[in-house]
């Protein structure tokens, strides 16, 4: 029995010893900073929901881009290489079916305008390049809205938690430290919460900006290429 009881005691962490337990800090709160609380995890998982997808996107794509230049510069007829070549959702394939789309508007009639021609090929290309680049980035606005947005939100909550102890010192007609001192570790937590869901989302809407952009510039280096294949069948006409 005694050898029970020691380790017991043992087990148990001294009275005096304190923990900073982010789920008792979430559960003391007031009811506003938890809202903010609760409100900025959201926004962290869905930060951390956009990063993964976002990533395992991109490495996929560029992985199926690398695949489809190399075949479409060995291929002989284009037409039949776009029908028959997987290109699922794939921002590259979009660009050459726009070419292509317009090339035969273009030399559909039975007078061909060449540098008429040139002009809507280079637009109808480079509009579906913006387009693309739009269709990757319009989920990272919500990267930058967190980013810029968050912290501002987790400075709310500590602002209303630090009010709500002074409230709570008149209210006791208390200064001491350990009145006040819970509820501003409660308030300065929501803060902390803004920062972790802030800093991943700033660096993330970095990162992948730079990778659409590559992305961009390589597509209109492709386009540039293709355009240039194409002005050389239509001198042929």
């Amino acid at each position: 029995m005694t050898l029970l009881v020691l380790l017991a005691a043992a087990a148990t962490p001294p009275a005096t010893s304190a923990h900073l337990s982010p789920v008792r800090l979430f559960l003391d709160a007031d009811i506003v900073v938890q809202v903010v609380m609760a409100g900025l995890l959201l926004a962290s998982v869905w930060v951390w929901t956009i990063v993964v997808s976002f990533t395992l996107r991109m490495a996929g794509i560029r992985s199926r881009t690398d695949g489809y230049e190399r075949a479409f510069w060995k291929s002989n007829h284009i037409d039949e290489f776009q029908i028959k070549y997987d290109k699922g959702e794939l921002p590259m394939a979009r660009v050459v079916d726009a070419g292509l789309s317009e090339w035969r508007r273009s030399v559909a009639g039975e007078v061909i305008d060449r540098d008429g021609t040139r002009q809507r090929l280079a637009q109808a290309m480079d509009s579906a390049i913006a387009q693309e680049a739009e269709r990757l980035a319009e989920r990272l606005n919500f990267l930058a809205t967190v980013g810029a947005v968050a912290p501002f939100v987790g400075l709310f909550g500590t602002v209303w938690g630090i009010m709500n102890s002074f409230y709570q010192i008149g209210q006791q007609q208390n200064s001491s430290l350990a009145v006040v001192a819970p509820g501003i570790s409660e308030a300065l937590f929501a803060t902390a919460i803004g920062l972790f869901a802030a800093i991943p989302a700033v660096i993330a809407y970095n990162r992948f900006s730079h990778r659409v952009d590559q992305l961009e510039a390589r597509l209109q280096r492709f386009a540039d290429r293709f355009h240039a294949s194409l002005s050389r069948e239509l001198e042929a006409q």
